[in-house]
């Protein structure tokens, strides 16, 4: 019995420590990601940006350049998804119809399913 409670000690010691090390001690710095690792919360962020940026700007492709860094491949289907999460989190109307506008541009300039231009 002494043995098992000196196997479990030891165990629960070096999962102790091993996390200490890992959060604490020295935890992993993410440095110059890339933008297509963010989470869809930040993804609908940036696509809210873009939308804002390009009503002011009314400049198209370089929207759809902006949008492409987010690494998909079709920028009419990243604002979709960006504000199918924007209205499960009930972003302002005003937010949702910039995203909106930016949707339907896109999808008169290239059909959803086509590849860039």
């Amino acid at each position: 019995m002494a043995r098992w409670i000196g196997f479990i000690i030891t165990l629960g010691l070096g999962a102790t420590l091993g996390l200490l090390y890992g959060w604490v001690i020295d935890p992993i710095k993410y440095v110059n990601t890339a933008p297509e690792t963010l989470r869809i919360d930040y993804k609908s962020d940036y696509v809210l940006m873009v939308a804002e940026v390009y009503k002011a700007e009314s400049d198209l492709p370089t929207a759809v350049g902006r949008l492409t860094l987010l690494g998909e491949s079709n920028p009419t289907e990243i604002v979709h998804r960006a504000i199918l999460f924007a209205e499960e989190q009930n972003y302002a109307d005003a937010d949702l119809a910039l995203m909106r506008t930016l949707e339907n541009d896109l999808q008169a300039w290239y059909p959803l399913g086509e590849d860039n231009p």
